[in-house]
C-alpha cells in the first residue's frame, strides 16, 4: 500500500514539476498542450528520417558499396533544390488557400506526404539499377540515372512541402508569445529524427546487402505514411465558413513586397545562404571521408550522423533557452558560426593523424555550431514577419536554407571529385572542409551589420 502511494505522490511530482526539464515544455499553452504539441511535430520526425537517409546513409551506401561516382551522389541528392526555391510560394498558398472544408494547411501536408511515400517507394530498385546490381546490369545507364533523380526530386519534393505547411499549422496553433519556441521544437524533432533514424540505418545496414537496403528504404516510406498521420489526426480546425470567404485577395508579389521590406530581411535571407552554404558542403561527404580516409566501417560512420544531430540539437536547445530572455538572435547566428570553425579545422586535422576521436568531436561542434545559427535565424525571421505571414516568412526562410543547401551538397561533391582526380589522392574533402571555414568567416560579415541594427532584439 505504501509503495503503490508512494508511486502515486512520485507520478503527481512529476507531472507538476517534471516537465520543467524537458526540452521546450515551456512552448505549450492551455490552448495547445505539451502532448498535442510532440504529437504534431512527429511530421518533423519524418523529415528528419528522409534527410538522415538521403545526406546521411544513402551517400555513403552509393559512393563506397554501389561504386557510384560522387558527382553523381552529390546532383541526386541535391535533387531537391528544384523544388527548394518554391518553398515561400507553398508558404504563402497555405497562407491563403482557399478550401470549401475549411482547411488551410492540412491539404498541402497531406500533398507532401503522399509524395515523399511515392519517392520512397521505387527509390531503391532505382539505386540498383544505376549501379548495375543483379539483373539491373541489363538495363540501359539512363535508366538508373533518370530513376533515381525522380525519387530524389519526389522526395524532396514531398519534405519540403509537408515541412513549409507544417511549421506554418504549429505557429497557427501557438500563441504569438510562444511561437519562436514552437519553432524551435518543431526542429528539435526534426534533429531526433535524423539522429535515431541514423542508429537505426546503422544497425540494419551494418552487413550491407541490397536486399537489406531495399527493406530499409521500403520500411521508411511506411513510417513516413503513418507519423504523419498521426501529426494531422485532429490538429487544424474545420471552420464553419469557407476559406475562400475569408482571405484578402492579395497576390504573391504583393505579399511578398510586404514582407521583405520589414526588418533587412534580404539581407537576413542572404546570411541565412551563406551560413547555410558553409555548414552544408560537407554534408554527402563526412561519412565517405571517415569510410576512406579513416577506414571506418558502415555502421560506424552511419553513427557520425546521429553525431551531427546531437551537437544540432545540443545547439538547439541552448539556442532557445538563452533566447528566450531576449538574447539578440542575431548574435546568437553568429556564435553559431565561431563554433563552426574549429568544428572543420577538427576534422581536417583528424585525417592527418588518423583519430576517430577527434573527428566525431569536429562532427559534434559542426553539428552544434549549426544548431545556434539554424535557431537564430529562424527567431529572427519569426520575430519580424509581418502580420499574418507565418508561412511566406517559414518558407522563405526554409526556401533559401534548402536551396543554399541543395546547391552546396552538389558543389561540394564535384569539388571533391575534381580535386581527387588532379592530385590522385583523397585530398579533395579537406579543399572542401577548408572552404566551409571561409564561408563561416564571410557569414559573420554579413551578419554584423544585422547585429549593430537590430536593437529592439538586443538582450537587455
Amino acid at each position: 500500500m505504501s509503495n503503490s502511494l508512494s508511486s502515486q505522490k512520485l507520478l503527481h511530482s512529476w507531472l507538476q514539476r517534471g516537465t520543467r526539464f524537458l526540452p521546450f515544455a515551456d512552448a505549450a499553452s492551455v490552448d495547445l498542450p505539451l502532448s498535442r504539441l510532440l504529437r504534431l511535430s512527429l511530421f518533423q520526425v519524418s523529415v528528419g528520417m528522409a534527410l538522415a537517409l538521403l545526406i546521411g546513409t544513402l551517400n555513403r551506401v552509393m559512393i563506397v558499396e554501389l561504386n557510384v561516382p560522387a558527382s553523381w551522389v552529390s546532383v541526386m541528392v541535391a535533387m531537391p533544390i528544384i523544388v527548394a526555391p518554391f518553398r515561400a510560394i507553398i508558404g504563402f498558398s497555405s497562407d491563403t488557400h482557399r478550401s470549401e472544408l475549411g482547411w488551410k494547411r492540412v491539404p498541402f501536408i497531406w500533398r507532401g506526404t503522399m509524395v515523399q511515400f511515392g519517392g520512397l517507394a521505387i527509390m531503391p530498385f532505382a539505386l540498383l539499377v544505376l549501379s548495375g546490381q543483379g539483373h539491373a546490369a541489363d538495363a540501359p545507364s539512363w535508366v538508373g540515372h533518370l530513376g533515381a533523380g525522380v525519387a530524389f526530386l519526389l522526395v524532396g519534393a514531398g519534405l519540403h512541402t509537408t515541412q513549409t505547411a507544417g511549421l506554418a499549422l504549429a505557429t497557427d496553433l501557438a500563441p504569438e508569445e510562444s511561437r519562436p519556441k514552437v519553432v524551435g521544437l518543431m526542429y528539435v524533432m526534426l534533429l531526433i529524427g535524423m539522429m535515431v533514424s541514423a542508429i537505426g540505418f546503422g544497425s540494419f545496414l551494418k552487413e550491407f546487402t541490397p536486399g537489406r537496403l531495399i527493406q530499409v528504404i521500403q520500411a521508411s516510406a511506411i513510417l513516413t505514411l503513418v507519423l504523419n498521420v498521426v501529426a494531422l489526426w485532429k490538429q487544424e480546425s474545420r471552420t464553419r465558413t469557407p476559406t475562400a470567404q475569408k482571405i484578402k485577395n492579395e497576390s504573391f508579389q504583393e505579399s511578398w513586397q510586404r514582407f521583405s521590406h520589414g526588418g533587412q530581411a534580404i539581407r537576413r535571407l542572404i546570411a541565412v545562404g551563406l551560413g547555410t552554404i558553409a555548414f552544408s558542403m560537407e554534408d554527402i561527404l563526412l561519412e565517405p571521408y571517415g569510410g576512406e580516409v579513416l577506414h571506418l566501417s558502415v555502421g560506424a560512420t552511419t553513427a557520425l550522423t546521429a553525431t551531427l544531430a546531437m551537437g544540432g540539437l545540443f545547439g538547439f536547445g541552448l539556442a532557445s533557452k538563452v533566447l528566450s530572455k531576449g538574447f539578440d538572435p542575431f548574435r546568437m547566428a553568429i556564435w553559431g558560426a565561431m563554433v563552426g570553425i574549429p568544428g572543420f579545422l577538427s576534422v581536417i586535422y583528424s585525417g592527418s593523424i588518423d583519430s576517430g576521436w577527434l573527428f566525431a568531436s569536429g562532427i559534434f561542434l559542426i553539428g552544434f555550431g549549426g544548431g545556434l545559427f539554424g535557431h537564430g535565424t529562424l527567431t529572427a525571421t519569426m520575430n519580424l514577419a509581418p502580420q499574418g505571414q507565418s508561412g511566406l516568412a517559414l518558407g522563405a526562410w526554409g526556401a533559401v536554407q534548402a536551396t543554399a543547401a541543395g546547391a552546396a551538397i552538389a558543389v561540394g561533391g564535384v569539388i571533391r571529385d575534381v580535386i581527387d582526380a588532379v592530385y590522385q589522392a583523397p585530398s579533395g574533402y579537406d579543399v572542401v572542409y577548408s572552404i566551409e571555414v571561409g564561408m563561416l568567416l564571410v557569414t559573420i560579415m554579413t551578419m554584423m551589420p544585422l547585429l549593430r541594427k537590430s536593437p529592439s532584439l538586443v538582450s537587455t
